[in-house]
């Protein structure tokens, strides 16, 4: 669970944002109706303690213009630059009526956090001194009885949140490779005095920037993929692209838009594209045509 503490900072930054430059007064009474501060006015000393906190934290200055007496932030767009700190801020988010939000909650619907937090702490402290783990983990998949489980020794590179799950990506000792495990299936964890060295070359966004999720299969080859939206589903992968890489083509108002990727066929891909129905059609390359054909009507024999 989430610190009262990074609550309290997150809080701040939130309502700098929104404000864009507040008085000490002015942020004490919002701290008191918001129900953050447990219906108490801000103390000096904390805001002063949670303005260095957020400096270390976030790398965010919190500055006073003496000619107004107004606190500001100074260089908001390392919330942009920093994904973390983006991440946290738009997960946490506290409306401002902290009091009337807890009331209503039966109708403030919001997303479950992510799965597999039970180990997250003991391996963001490996990461950060850069220690080996020790892990029993249980796969999802058993083709023969006892192999359910597996232990190995794993050196944490990162972490990723993808579909609602944490997952650790690593070079496992035991495959002498890299490894992308679900912090979910974890079973049991230690972390070891044994230190490791990261690459230097080491890039985690690099090692994921062409494909989607977290399946990554170094001997794929990145492709050019073609697709037909059609109807509202074009406007939607507008806002939201399916992949950093999208780039639009020809286009009808209101019936269809071709969008254009490069990045490698994977079963999160194929997923991703069944998923839209019949609002999507793969135009290009045909063996990833070939591909979702086979999905599709082993779908349909099913329904035979």
């Amino acid at each position: 669970m989430i610190s009262k503490t990074l609550i309290r900072y997150i809080w701040l930054l939130d309502a700098l944002l929104q404000y864009e430059s507040l008085t000490l007064e002015e942020i004490s009474i919002l701290w008191k109706i918001s129900g953050v501060g447990n219906g108490s006015p801000m103390p000096p000393r904390s805001f002063y303690e949670h303005r260095n906190g957020i400096k270390e934290l976030f790398g965010v200055d919190i500055k006073c213009d003496r000619s107004r007496n107004v606190y500001y932030l100074k260089n908001p767009e390392v919330l942009e630059e920093n994904k973390l700190s983006k991440w946290l801020l738009y997960n946490y988010s506290i409306p401002k009526d902290f009091i009337t939000f807890n009331g209503m909650k039966d109708r403030i619907l919001l997303e479950d956090v992510p799965l597999g937090k039970n180990f997250r702490d003991a391996i963001i402290d490996a990461m950060r001194r850069n220690v080996e783990l020790k892990i029993e983990y249980q796969r999802y998949e058993t083709e023969l009885e006892g192999e359910h489980r597996k232990a190995f020794h794993m050196q944490p590179y990162a972490m990723k949140v993808y579909n609602h799950r944490w997952y650790l990506l690593g070079y496992m000792k035991e495959e002498d490779d890299i490894r992308t495990i679900a912090l979910d299936r974890i079973l049991h964890i230690k972390v070891l005095n044994s230190g490791f060295s990261l690459p230097e070359n080491f890039d985690a966004n690099k090692y994921f920037s062409n494909v989607i999720g977290i399946y990554n299969n170094k001997d794929l080859p990145v492709s050019e993929v073609k697709i037909r939206a059609y109807g509202v589903q074009a406007d939607y992968l507008r806002s939201t692209p399916l992949h950093k890489s999208q780039s639009e083509g020809s286009s009808k108002y209101g019936e269809f838009a071709e969008f254009t990727y490069r990045l490698c066929i994977t079963p999160e891909l194929i997923s991703q594209l069944l998923s839209m129905g019949d609002s999507v059609e793969i135009l290009e390359p045909k063996e990833l045509r070939e591909k979702m054909k086979k999905k599709i009507n082993y779908m349909f024999n099913l329904y035979q």
